[in-house]
């Protein structure tokens, strides 16, 4: 049996992209797949000025004037494709990406999964033009529908849910070309976890309840002083804080871990996130799709904090209509959503449930069982 080729391209702008890919990638490398998978990341392929404008530009945007980025989010939903702003744009992108469209020739692959907008653009271009043979489907990264994920000639999309399969509908693709599949995420997402082995090896005890913050605090402050917050509720909880690589916050919050013996364990970055989240009965985290998508599959309540305008907003939208979660849109509102759930497990344990009916923790595996059985066809 001949080897299948399967290319995913993202786009290292914001981790949620890269890590949907990845995830796909890691599911591809099971035995039970006979799949040759490459994961590229557009901007390792673009001019050092168009990786500047495209990837830096956006991450000071959306940390630094979120509500402009908010605007941008909703004027190019709204822009008409054959404007003349967004053929200049798609122009830009075709002169900086020559590299990249080399590279996928070379590969030759079977099939192509796209889970970031641009590349799926780009290609879109090259199947119209007859430059390229092979299907591309695209996978939705959060619970919304920006227009410049939706291209022609695409083989098929994955869809987050029932809401934006509907909303792709409303775009004119095929039902026939949806899938609902949820966000792909790796797959120790979807493997059982025991809490008492993994709260001991980071010393923290298995029958407390476990709140579990992550992410820089962005719009709340730093994460010491958010940690420190916490800590003054009444309650007999334990705080897990990911720092990441953040080495001043971890640092910071080592300090504080000194004060609050046995009830507050920073972490650096790590791998084995999922190991934590099994830990825990309530995480505070930016409404990114990806983390989002983790929290569900794992059954995990959140409390949402200062989503950016725009797919975050969105995503929190989603989140608080079916009931999984909060939001805090500074320190006060964090600290009394805190102790409001504190205060009533009921409440908490409700959330719970939801949550883990919501998940979709074999969405990658779903993605790419589609993507091999059309391939094959």
């Amino acid at each position: 049996m001949t080897q299948k080729k399967i290319l995913l391209l993202s786009v290292s702008a914001g981790a949620g992209h890269m890590r949907a890919a990845e995830a796909i990638r890691a599911y591809a490398e099971l035995p039970e797949y006979a799949v040759e998978a490459k994961h590229l990341d557009v901007m390792d392929f673009v001019t050092a000025g168009f990786r500047k404008v495209y990837t830096d530009f956006y991450i000071k945007l959306v940390n630094k004037a979120p509500t402009l980025w908010g605007y941008l989010y909703q004027i190019t939903n709204e822009a008409k494709p054959d404007s003349t702003m967004e053929k200049f744009r798609r122009g830009v992108e075709r002169l900086s990406t020559k590299a990249l469209l080399k590279e996928i020739t070379t590969f030759n692959p079977d099939a192509i999964i796209c889970t970031h907008f641009m590349p799926a653009e780009l290609l879109s271009r090259m199947l119209r033009k007859n430059t390229l043979n092979c299907p591309v489907w695209v996978q939705v990264t959060d619970f919304d529908l920006h227009r410049m994920w939706v291209h022609e000639r695409m083989t098929g999309y994955f869809a987050a849910n029932d809401e934006v399969a509907f909303r792709m509908r409303a775009q004119g693709i095929a039902d026939a070309a949806i899938a609902v599949t949820g966000i792909p995420i790796m797959p120790t997402f979807a493997q059982p976890l025991d809490r008492n082995i993994c709260a001991q090896e980071v010393e923290l005890d298995p029958q407390r309840t476990t709140i579990l913050l992550m992410g820089g605090g962005a719009g709340l402050g730093s994460l010491d002083a958010i940690a420190e917050r916490l800590l003054a509720l009444e309650g007999n909880f334990q705080l897990i804080v990911l720092a990441g690589k953040n080495a001043a916050a971890l640092t910071a919050l080592k300090k504080l871990a000194q004060r609050y013996p046995g009830r507050l364990v920073p972490q650096g970055f790590t791998d084995k996130v999922e190991r934590l989240m099994a830990c825990a009965d309530l995480v505070i985290t930016k409404p990114g799709g990806l983390t989002t998508s983790e929290c569900l599959a794992m059954g995990l309540p959140m409390i949402v904090n200062a989503p950016i305008p725009g797919q975050e907003e969105r995503n929190s939208d989603f989140l608080l209509e079916q009931g999984v979660a909060l939001k805090a849109f500074d320190r006060v509102t964090l600290e009394y959503r805190v102790r409001h759930l504190l205060e009533h497990p009921a409440k908490l344990a409700e959330m719970r449930d939801k949550a883990r009916a919501l998940g979709r923790p074999n969405a990658a595996r779903q993605v790419l069982a589609r993507v091999l059985n059309l391939t094959d066809k």
